[in-house]
């Protein structure tokens, strides 16, 4: 099967901290993989990292084939990157934003009209999207974003806690679109607390804990691995055991609602 996302020997240090520490991860063409973690444990130095935020300090990161150094400009073009804050310019209208994101990727204008008219309506933006993105509640910025990083098509969405600020009804569209992605051969790299969400989704569930990977594979390997023939809560619980939380001290490299190709 081949592989949207490859993680090689991957570690990232800040000063003495070590923050990501030797991962290895493949993560399958048409696959939602959930990463878990406590707070600390490295899973959005782990997202910034595949969406090339941030550089390794040894080992490698290639998505679709290409890899994600210091240029990665193959790599980036072939995702999208939705962050748990979502950035949106405050003194844009959602629509415009849209359109400015259209153009950073050169869409044609009438492939650009017709994917955003179908994300507006799939994801209810319509009551909004004409008002000033500084007026937008959580939810409304997280939509917005999320329909900014589809508009290109990616073959690879990295979404770090999809669903938090959203309603249930919205909840439920944005599971809807990330099965119909994974069933069109898309894959989807998530980072989520919510773990009802990554049971529901998830093909496979990674556990990361002080920068190792503890844990990877289905529910039911999961469950095989903790002893234990219960809920996902349950198991995390086991596999996070006596591992108090850390919180990484590295300095905050920032978020961005896309990674754009340059």
């Amino acid at each position: 099967m081949a592989q949207a996302i490859q993680l090689c020997e991957v570690t990232k240090r800040y000063g003495n901290f070590t923050a990501v520490d030797r991962l290895n991860l493949e993560v399958h063409q048409g696959e939602l993989l959930a990463l878990l973690g406590p707070n600390g444990a490295g899973k959005t130095t782990t997202i910034k990292l595949i969406a090339g935020l941030l550089l390794p300090t040894a080992g490698t990161v290639t998505v679709c084939g290409h890899p994600m150094g210091r240029d990665g400009r193959e790599a980036k073009a072939q995702l999208a990157y939705v962050p748990d804050q979502p950035f949106l310019y405050d003194k844009l209208t959602g629509r415009e934003f849209l359109d400015f994101v259209a153009q950073m990727y050169a869409l044609p204008a009438d492939v650009a009209r017709r994917r955003s008219t179908v994300l507006i309506e799939r994801l209810r933006m319509g009551d909004f999207l004409d008002q000033l993105t500084e007026s937008y509640s959580h939810g409304m910025k997280q939509r917005t974003v999320l329909a900014a990083a589809l508009l290109h098509d990616p073959q690879v969405l990295i979404i770090d806690e999809p669903m938090v600020g959203l309603d249930p009804k919205t909840v439920r569209t944005v599971k809807d679109l990330m099965r119909e992605m994974t069933h069109e051969g898309r894959t989807i790299f998530m980072n989520t607390h919510t773990l009802e969400v990554a049971e529901a989704l998830a093909d496979r569930i990674g556990i990361i804990n002080h920068g190792h990977l503890i844990a990877l594979g289905s529910l039911a390997d999961l469950r095989r691995q903790a002893t234990a023939n219960s809920s996902l809560e349950d198991i995390f619980l086991r596999l996070t055991a006596d591992q108090p939380d850390d919180e990484s001290p590295g300095p905050d490299p920032g978020t961005q609602a896309l990674s754009l190709p340059s």
